[in-house]
């Protein structure tokens, strides 16, 4: 496997070592100056998916994400890629470029929270959707950390105080196209690739019908396997508390999205309350103060804020600060690739998660991820940044567009 561009340049413009010879390891402090951000690369990449795969209320037919290179001028080059948007796919990348570019080209990687507030106007556009912004935002946001922790030779999660090397990793499934055999044939499989547990898509038939699907996954691996529950926002809020009722004794880790939008705080509270199941939502809020009310309200006892569609790591941390005042347990919609570090800095994490390759090949095969899964573990890359390696030949099969901007 092969980087798309220099893990490791020569950074000694940027860094200066420090130590006394006392037998630590050398610590890299940043010089005065360094790291100010010379260039911006995108790369948008879509892979079709061999079916369509649908959960409460909707399909995906493809696999898509924005890959985002950054450099600086003494020769940091930072890779990462997030986000999974098709359709706006084009109109994010043209955020990038034609309205952030221009607000960090100058700046220095060395201050992520400045860099920040210099994209956050952007958001502030009535007329289109602040969630695509938001997602512009959190693409250069998580390339500006991997700039960080590149120069500073660390990665991420350890940059930020980590307090474990390795994560328990669950995996995405259930999906309506499986009957009942092939839900069974389909868990015991993840069990056997070493995951640790599952998020299980309900909330599209019946509480019964969606019962009963769960019921056949608990059948087929036993008691030890921790499954979770989807249902996408797809019950109204009785429905949400009969699915609960009826599986209440299958060992539920949580109850994911239970309820629709519409009334969304209010009903995941009262689907708590009156199931004893904890509720995990937060992936639908891409603001702070969106989280915040899902928290101050009661309504969540895990939150899957997304840093990949709120604006980046740098929110992120925040929402992580919030909940620990509250006691939420953290964790992440979806891209391992970010999520790993952010929730392994943090105590109080639960589950890294992904998809199967059939739904997302960019996990399986843009990386070396999938080969750090172990014993229902997911062991961190101990590259600076992110880590993240791209497979050159995996990504050049499957560019739709490229685009620069420089200073």
């Amino acid at each position: 496997m092969s980087g798309l561009g220099s893990a490791g340049v020569d950074a000694r413009d940027a860094r200066v070592e420090t130590g006394e010879g006392d037998g630590l390891p050398a610590v890299m402090a940043l010089a005065p100056g360094s790291l100010v951000i010379d260039r911006v690369e995108t790369i948008a990449l879509r892979a079709p998916l061999g079916r369509r795969f649908s959960g409460s209320a909707y399909s995906m037919d493809n696999r898509c994400t924005i890959v985002v290179r950054l450099t600086t001028a003494d020769g940091i080059q930072a890779e990462t890629y997030s986000g999974d948007t098709d359709e706006e796919q084009a109109l994010i990348v043209g955020i990038i470029h034609d309205e952030l570019a221009p607000a960090i080209l100058g700046r220095s990687a060395r201050d992520p929270e400045g860099a920040w507030r210099a994209m956050e106007p952007v958001t502030n556009n009535i007329l289109r959707d602040r969630g695509l912004a938001l997602q512009a935002i959190a693409a250069l946001d998580t390339a500006i950390w991997d700039a960080l922790g590149r120069a500073v030779g660390l990665p991420l999660y350890r940059l930020w105080g980590a307090v474990t090397d390795s994560l328990p990793i669950s995996i995405i499934g259930g999906y309506y196209h499986l009957d009942a055999a092939q839900t069974a044939d389909t868990v015991r499989r993840y069990v056997e690739q070493g995951f640790g547990g599952m998020k299980f898509k309900v909330g599209g038939r019946t509480p019964t019908e969606d019962a009963e699907r769960f019921r056949v996954a608990r059948e087929a691996v036993g008691p030890d396997f921790v499954l979770m529950a989807d249902a996408n926002q797809g019950y109204d809020r009785a429905q949400a508390v009969e699915f609960g009722r009826r599986v209440a004794d299958l060992d539920l880790r949580w109850f994911e999205e239970p309820c629709r939008w519409t009334n969304d705080r209010r009903w995941m509270r009262d689907v708590r309350y009156q199931t004893g199941i904890p509720v995990c939502a937060g992936q639908s809020e891409t603001t702070l103060h969106g989280l915040r009310d899902l928290v101050v309200d009661g309504a969540i006892d895990v939150s899957n804020f997304d840093a990949s569609w709120a604006g980046g790591p740098t929110i992120w941390r925040k929402a992580a600060g919030l909940c620990a005042a509250f006691g939420v347990q953290l964790a992440h919609h979806e891209e391992p690739q970010v999520s790993s570090h952010l929730l392994a800095s943090v105590p109080d994490h639960t589950f890294t998660e992904c998809f199967d390759e059939e739904r997302d090949p960019f996990f399986w095969r843009l990386t070396d991820m999938s080969s750090r899964i172990s014993a229902g573990r997911y062991s961190l890359p101990d590259r600076p940044g992110f880590g993240i390696e791209l497979d050159r030949e995996y990504v050049g099969a499957h560019t739709v567009g490229t685009r620069v901007s420089s200073r």
